[in-house]
């Protein structure tokens, strides 16, 4: 029985805060949940909801961590040492006066903004938790920010951060049989190495950049190989190696994701990953995420088109990548530990040097120019739709983003 229930699990009817509080309450310690021996008769100020002062002093109302919020108290500004939640409250009142149109701060706020504060507070809080959770279940060394400065949305519902493929049922992947034997393989390649086994070139350059056009295959060296985890064809099995950020956009498209890192021209900046599941499968599900007005299945039109990656429920930081007409990311196949040549590993790298701050995208429809080879002609199209067998069915979606050569629509 137990055999059987190992990989089940049941959704926590507490919230992060009650359950930080019982762990209190108990004197238990929880490392994800911040309790230590050290802490847990610690009264640590979470966030600030309200202000109101009098002729001799100041005073807030403030959230304790680890406590409900039915036990706010009105503290003076003296006892507190929270230089950087202070700040961040009168940055975000500010910005609420001047939405009001109002210069001066009242000697008591009104419920509307002590409310907007509060809530202000509480996605900044909801967003840190989460920002705290991908980066403990990431496998990169490239970490995640989120930071959200449009609207009050929280982190995603229905949403598990993954770092590589969860194969659906019915899909079954052929696994690499051989390695190479090479010492140095850029240098002196066994064979060609890897990609000459498959009578393909070395797809990387001395410093990891592919050199590659796309639509032609990308095959790195994989845990049979000879060579040391530091040789030249390993990139993409890497990682993420920039710190991102995800953020709300300010026009209308949802989540974003932005580079903190400057990044060079031809540089994998990361894979896109999801769920696999087969062309049934996505067919049936590609209805159901037209009606929601949802982009996450990524249909590969690659020697014959079998499995589909859906990665509306799970995936990792890629989910939130959005179109552009004019992007500054493009598709790789890469192919690693498998050999199944429907399904390889979706690598996007940078088509230009892309300055950090600059929001990372691609494009959803892209469409590549077959590749001729000594082996095999490749010819390779990508979209990120999830296409019905009838586009005529499709509802068009308008593209928002902004580029000179923007097609309007997506689809």
């Amino acid at each position: 029985m137990a055999e059987n229930l190992k990989d089940c699990s049941v959704p926590c009817k507490l919230s992060w805060d009650e359950l930080e509080a019982l762990c209190r309450t108990e004197r238990l310690h929880c490392k994800e949940l911040g309790v230590s021996r050290a802490n847990v008769n610690d009264y640590e100020v979470e966030f600030l909801c309200d202000y109101k002062k009098t002729k001799k002093e100041e005073f807030y109302l403030v959230k304790w961590k680890g406590f409900p919020e039915s036990e706010n108290t009105w503290e003076p500004k003296k006892n507190l040492k929270c230089p950087k939640l202070m700040k961040q409250f009168h940055l975000d009142l500010d910005q609420e006066l001047r939405r009001h149109k109002r210069r001066c701060i009242p000697k008591k706020l009104n419920k509307e903004v002590s409310s907007i504060l509060t809530q202000k507070a509480k996605l900044r809080h909801s967003l840190q938790r989460w920002e705290a959770h991908l980066n403990l279940t990431r496998n990169h060394p490239g970490r995640i920010f989120v930071i959200n400065e449009v609207d009050l949305e929280g982190p995603p519902k229905n949403f598990t951060y993954i770092n590589n493929y969860k194969v659906g049922p019915g899909i079954v992947l052929d696994e690499m049989a051989v390695g190479c034997e090479c010492k140095n393989c850029l240098q002196e390649p066994v064979n060609g190495c890897c990609p000459g086994a498959s009578l393909h070139r070395m797809a990387y350059n001395d410093k990891g950049q592919v050199r590659v056009r796309p639509g032609e295959p990308i095959y790195e060296c994989n845990t049979r190989c000879s060579c040391d985890p530091d040789c030249p064809n390993r990139v993409v099995q890497k990682g993420i190696q920039f710190d991102l950020c995800i953020f709300k956009t300010e026009n209308g498209r949802g989540w974003g994701v932005r580079t903190l890192q400057h990044i060079k021209k031809n540089t994998f900046v990361m894979e896109y990953v999801g769920e696999i599941i087969t062309t049934d499968e996505a067919e049936r599900r590609g209805h159901i995420y037209d009606r929601q007005g949802s982009t996450y299945l990524f249909d590969l039109d690659y020697v014959e088109d079998v499995y589909t990656v859906d990665a509306a429920h799970q995936g990792n930081i890629s989910h939130f990548v959005n179109h552009s007409c004019n992007p500054n990311l493009q598709v790789f196949n890469v192919f690693i530990d498998n050999i199944d040549e429907r399904l390889p590993r979706i690598a996007l790298f940078s088509t230009r040097a892309i300055r950090a701050g600059e929001e990372l995208t691609f494009d959803y429809k892209m469409q590549i120019d077959p590749v001729d080879t000594e082996s095999t002609k490749m010819d390779s199209s990508f979209s990120l739709a999830g296409l019905p067998s009838s586009p005529k069915k499709r509802i068009r979606v308008e593209c928002r983003c902004g580029s000179n050569s923007c097609r309007k629509y997506l689809f």
